[in-house]
């Protein structure tokens, strides 16, 4: 949605006095306590409409713009400028870019976009159990899918990607979700998500852009990937994001098999997306890379570990096993039963 806040006494009063009503409802609340704290913020009841992220032909013409079209550069030339050979810093250890995974520049619906970032950061992160910025968050991704190392919080580079996304979620109110930000929810099946079945999906419609071997499709000068390696020594790390079966399943299923599927018209089945996501990410067969300070554990509260994620220890009696494939729903009925939190 376009308009601010105060752009809605533009409209009838009722919509105006409803949207803000909602508003102050919706307050992200951050906590110390031993419990963990609400991953993500409730979202905003009055966002029917898909968000549209404003037209790179409105970026200002000033100091803020200029960081504002480099961080946009920066998330589409991500290796080019800070990859194994990058021209103002040599920070990843792939040359993936950033767009790879946050689709179009981090501006398509349910492509794990950037929309309502910057207005829901500082947020809690159940894998590193402690609240995160901005930055810290944008360093997160460095580390883990492009196996880097962290940039200082203060480069240019950290805050170009912050302006970025603070301008594409302009229009968010502080503390929101809005349409399309979140994943596109799959159906989850009665059985465990069966890699041998996503073999043959992937070998169908997914191996022709990622390969046969899973390793990608370079651009032809070998700077960086068309389309990213899903598995191998130049992946996605293990414990990133789409390391775990549903919330990957999800992406795909809303994005997946490019230039196929749309969020509102997806190409696979709900359990065709959950399959081949457990082929992609069965370890058993797969090699990936694994994070570097191996002091670091993650889900160190294992109350707020994602369900999905399929590394013990857990707070329910299921196994790493099920935890990884599934069936996720007894999982999910026995955290109910239990009062424990039902997180992906």
């Amino acid at each position: 949605m376009r308009s601010t806040i105060w752009e809605l006494g533009k409209h009838k009063t009722k919509v105006a006095l409803l949207f803000v009503f909602s508003a102050v409802l919706t307050i992200a609340a951050c906590t110390g306590s031993n419990t963990a704290p609400a991953e993500k913020t409730a979202p905003a009841k009055d966002s029917a409409v898909l968000f549209v992220p404003p037209d790179t032909s409105t970026i200002p013409h000033d100091m803020f713009g200029d960081m504002v079209r480099y961080g946009r550069d920066l998330v589409v030339n991500t290796a080019y400028y800070i990859g194994p050979n990058g021209t103002v810093g040599k920070y990843l250890g792939n040359k993936m870019n950033c767009t790879n995974c946050h689709l179009d520049a981090g501006t398509r619906p349910f492509g794990w976009n950037y929309f309502s970032a910057h207005a829901r950061y500082p947020q809690y992160r159940g894998r590193e159990n402690k609240i995160l910025t901005l930055g810290q968050r944008i360093n997160n991704c460095i580390e883990r899918p492009h196996s880097g190392i962290p940039m200082p919080l203060d480069s240019k580079e950290i805050v170009a990607i912050s302006c970025y996304i603070m301008w594409l979620g302009k229009n968010v109110p502080v503390g929101h979700h809005v349409k399309g930000d979140e994943n596109l929810e799959v159906e989850l099946p009665n059985r465990a998500a069966d890699p041998d079945k996503g073999a043959v999906i992937f070998a169908e419609n997914c191996a022709s852009c990622h390969g046969a071997d899973g390793q990608g499709q370079w651009k032809g000068d070998s700077s960086t990937y068309i389309y990213p390696p899903l598995w191998g020594p130049k992946a996605y790390q293990a414990g990133s994001s789409p390391y775990r079966v549903v919330k990957m399943a999800r992406f795909i299923k809303a994005n997946m098999p490019d230039k196929k599927a749309f969020w509102s018209k997806p190409f696979l089945t709900d359990e065709q997306a959950l399959d081949v996501a457990a082929f992609i990410n069965d370890d058993r067969i797969h090699f990936r890379p694994q994070k570097k300070d191996k002091s670091v554990v993650d889900y160190p509260n294992i109350k707020s570990k994602a369900i999905d994620y399929g590394i013990g220890p857990f707070i329910d009696t299921f196994s790493e096993m099920q935890h990884k494939f599934g069936p996720f729903k007894p999982i999910e009925e026995y955290r109910k039963s239990h009062g424990l939190p039902v997180l992906y």
